[in-house]
């Protein structure tokens, strides 16, 4: 099942908790070997990559309220665990666990932070 959203910005889209937003690497339409695949047998793969787009905030921790220090700031802010992937890295991730939607005809995979099985952090791989 995926989503196709409509005529927004990507800048607009905030991801919530744990999920990350990812674009998927361009399938190879070729095998090491020369041959040609058929359209659609990447998507079988159980495992993709793709390129992190938007991180969430992370894990929400519980704010602790000590009623006996009244002295103390009592915010109701949440704080959360920030989570690894940074925008720009090479993700490895398990497809099944992933909600695919169409933003602007291109694809994207939102994906729980679990479902994430390695990074690739390459500084000057955009240069």
């Amino acid at each position: 099942m995926t989503l196709e959203l409509g005529e927004q910005k990507l800048n607009k889209i905030i991801m919530v908790g744990d999920r990350v937003l990812i674009k998927p690497k361009s399938p190879l339409d070729k095998t090491k070997s020369g041959l040609y695949l058929p359209p659609g047998i990447q998507e079988k793969e159980k495992i993709q990559t793709g390129y992190v787009v938007k991180v969430g905030p992370g894990y929400p921790i519980p704010a602790i309220n000590e009623v006996d220090e009244p002295w103390k700031d009592k915010s109701d802010e949440v704080k959360y665990v920030p989570l690894q992937p940074k925008e720009g890295d090479l993700a490895i991730y398990m497809q099944k666990s992933g909600f695919e939607i169409v933003f602007k005809k291109e694809k994207y995979f939102i994906v729980p932070h679990s479902a994430i099985l390695m990074l690739i952090r390459d500084e000057g791989l955009f240069e």
